[in-house]
This record gives C-alpha cells, structure tokens and sequence, in this order.
C-alpha cells in the first residue's frame, strides 16, 4: 500500500510503514513540508495513489463533500504515544489493507477499524 502521512504524525510512523513492506511519504519528504497544504496533500494523494493518513477532521470533511482525497485513513486515538501508534497501525496492517479493497474511508481507534464508506 502506499501512503501519504500528514503533518501531525511522526516521521518515523512512515519508516516503519517502509520497513513494513509499504510505501509511505510523510509531508516532510513534499518540498514544501509540514506547511503543505491539505488541498496539496489530497492532490497528489490521488493523483499518486496514495492513501492519506491524518487525525485531521478536515480531511474527513472534503472526501465528504469533494470526494478528495480518494482514500483516507482516519486516526481517531486521541493522544498516544508514538510507539503505541506504530504499534497499533502495524499489528493493524492486515485488516487496513482489506478494508480499502471495499471502502474509501477507513477510522482507526485503541479498539476499533471502522470502515465508513
């Protein structure tokens, strides 16, 4: 799978999605960093393939009206740490990849993936 992580996630979230076997970006690697804009992160997400990671709720508001981005994986734990979040997305990463072959917005909390649509 590929993937896009937003700002407010840690860099290394995607070295271990890489060393996992995935592709993944973080908006540090953008040449415009962590002040990409969400409509820039959507855009390149779909024009690449990717499948945008973010707790922003933003994200969330225009694949519901815009139908951008094309994938999106919602990140609803509130604070945890880094670890837990790697922990929890890579111990998820099976049931993450099934659940985009049937929808395009996918919510991750502490227990739950819930697949929206």
């Amino acid at each position: 799978m590929r993937f896009l992580l937003d700002a407010q996630l840690p860099r290394a979230l995607g070295l271990a999605l890489r060393k996992a076997g995935h592709e993944a970006l973080h908006t540090l690697d953008l040449p415009e960093g962590n002040r990409t804009s969400d409509q820039a992160i959507a855009l390149l997400a779909d024009k690449e393939g990717h499948i945008v990671v973010s707790k922003d709720a933003d994200f969330v508001i225009s694949l519901l009206i815009k139908g951008s981005p094309n994938r999106l994986l919602q990140i609803s734990t509130g604070n945890i740490t880094n670890a837990e979040l790697e922990a929890l997305l890579l111990g998820n990463i099976s049931a993450i990849e099934r659940s985009f072959q049937s929808g395009t917005h996918v919510e991750i909390n502490r227990t739950t993936l819930i697949v929206h649509g």
